[in-house]
């Protein structure tokens, strides 16, 4: 993970050898991202008919993929109801977010402690491209597609993966993609305006600031600032939930 990752190829990209298991992955990957992104909004019921004319796929590799959803949280299931998505929860989100912050953090410990050059140019190659796409996007806010807000969305996490992606850990990051996901459908509805909220940000200087610290070797300091960075978004989101 030093490089670069296009979360959108990776979430899209074929398998190989089991059929069965292609579809599984495919409709989870498919499915996944449609929650995370509101497509299906929190509480909505999962019909497997519906899923079917929606993905082109079976029932079997359908059913195999929201159990693995419900398991990342991102889907709940009841007797006789079947499976909905996750509703929005205060508790829940701020649960995801202080363990997102101890996984990152160690994983970024880790990072700043064994990563190389490779590791640190790709940083700054993630900064670079995620600073472009930010400009963009404020320059033209009101003028912005989905298409931009989503590929702003990919560089923020390419961006994030990048820190902590020399930690030689597969679980760590594992279980901080999976904690992106979970925290990021709390806070995509403010990316799109559907969460308003009167505290102004400056994202980008903040993102730098983690970067100089990481590249720097300040370990303490750069994992405090990401805390700080996650928690202050959590604390926004939280601000606006009740009026979502």
């Amino acid at each position: 993970m030093n490089g670069r990752r296009n979360t959108q190829q990776i979430n899209d990209r074929p398998l190989a050898n089991d059929p069965e298991a292609t579809l599984a992955e495919t409709a989870y990957r498919r499915l996944r991202r449609d929650i995370v992104a509101g497509i299906f909004t929190p509480g909505q019921p999962l019909r497997l008919e519906l899923l079917k004319q929606r993905y082109g796929l079976s029932f079997s590799p359908l059913r195999e993929a929201l159990n693995r959803l419900q398991a990342e949280r991102l889907v709940t299931a009841a007797a006789l109801r079947g499976f909905s998505v996750a509703t929005f929860s205060v508790d829940e989100m701020w649960d995801a977010t202080e363990t997102r912050i101890l996984i990152e953090s160690e994983a970024l410990r880790r990072s700043i402690e064994d990563g190389g050059d490779n590791w640190e140019t790709g940083i700054v190659a993630a900064f670079h491209a995620l600073e472009l796409q930010a400009r963009r996007v404020i320059s033209g806010m009101d003028a912005a597609t989905d298409e931009d807000l989503s590929s702003l969305e990919v560089r923020h996490q390419e961006f994030h993966l990048a820190l902590i992606g020399s930690c030689k850990s597969p679980r760590l990051l594992n279980l901080a993609y999976q904690l992106y996901a979970e925290t990021q459908r709390y806070r995509l509805p403010s990316l799109t305006g559907r969460f308003v909220t009167s505290e102004a940000r400056d994202i980008p200087r903040e993102h730098r600031e983690i970067m100089e610290l990481t590249l720097n070797r300040k370990s303490a300091e750069a994992i405090s600032l990401l805390a700080k960075h996650y928690r202050r978004t959590a604390e926004l989101v939280e601000s606006a939930l009740p009026d979502a």
